[in-house]
């Protein structure tokens, strides 16, 4: 008799949670039934109509969509670099990732600000409410650890298919964002304003494939950068068909220290 792949996700962290050790501090979470919204905004310092799209991301949490609701991301885009302001949280994987999510949403062309939920185009029309109706069965199960010392930040995410579950190309990511972060812009379209930003997206590690009844397993370990501030740092683990986009669970687990 097969263990069901959400079985096998939990064991998995409970083992990881056991190696750890004490030699750092450790937390640990994992996904629920049902299944939780990825929100990912691309956005850029050097874009004028960014920073509305900037707070609303932002005024998720007090509009009363808990991270068991949506999880948000924020993807700053590296084309607009060029154009009077370089954005220093900019990478050019990311705009790769936008350029993917357009060529699924059947556009030809990247812009900004843009939201994508659960990959698909997404249009602020309806505000907040589209994230509050009734959530779907999750789709796959993932469990996090992390452990995290003064210099370096462990990860182990672990994941599984729902039984009979269709997808195509399922692969586990996982994401560190940081929130509280501030830019005095002195160029381009922004230049003279200071702009906010939450969930900005610090590093996006390179996916594993998941496999019918079978659990997958990502882990490293990252060196904590001098910009960044432990004690605002998120890791957002997610489970995403390549194929079609579409989103099968999320799960966010703040960084304990």
């Amino acid at each position: 008799m097969r263990a069901h792949p959400f079985a096998l996700a939990l064991a998995g962290l409970l083992a990881v949670t056991a190696a750890f050790g004490s030699a750092a501090t450790e937390c640990t979470a994992r996904s629920g039934p049902q299944r939780t919204a990825l929100v990912e905004l691309y956005t850029s310092e050097g874009c004028s109509s960014c920073p509305p799209a900037d707070r609303w991301l932002s005024g998720l949490r007090g509009a009363g969509i808990g991270p068991d609701a949506a999880i948000p991301l924020a993807f700053h885009v590296d084309y607009w670099n060029k154009l009077g302001w370089p954005d220093r949280f900019s990478q050019a994987g990311y705009s790769d990732r936008q350029r993917l999510a357009s060529r699924r949403n059947g556009l030809d062309f990247v812009y900004t600000p843009q939201f994508i939920v659960d990959g698909k185009d997404f249009r602020l029309g309806t505000g907040y409410e589209a994230l509050k109706q009734p959530r779907d069965r999750a789709r796959a199960s993932i469990a996090l650890a992390v452990s995290a010392d003064a210099s370096r930040l462990t990860v182990v995410a672990t994941s599984g298919l729902a039984a009979g579950d269709r997808s195509r190309l399922p692969e586990l990511f996982v994401a560190l964002t940081e929130d509280g972060l501030s830019t005095q812009v002195a160029a381009g379209e922004n230049m003279g304003r200071q702009l906010r930003h939450d969930a900005v997206v610090r590093a996006l590690l390179e996916p594993t494939r998941l496999v019918p009844e079978e659990p997958a397993k990502l882990e490293r370990s990252l060196t904590l950068e001098r910009d960044w501030n432990p004690g605002h740092l998120t890791v957002v683990a997610f489970v995403q068909d390549r194929a079609t986009g579409e989103v099968l669970q999320a799960l966010a687990l703040p960084v304990c220290r």
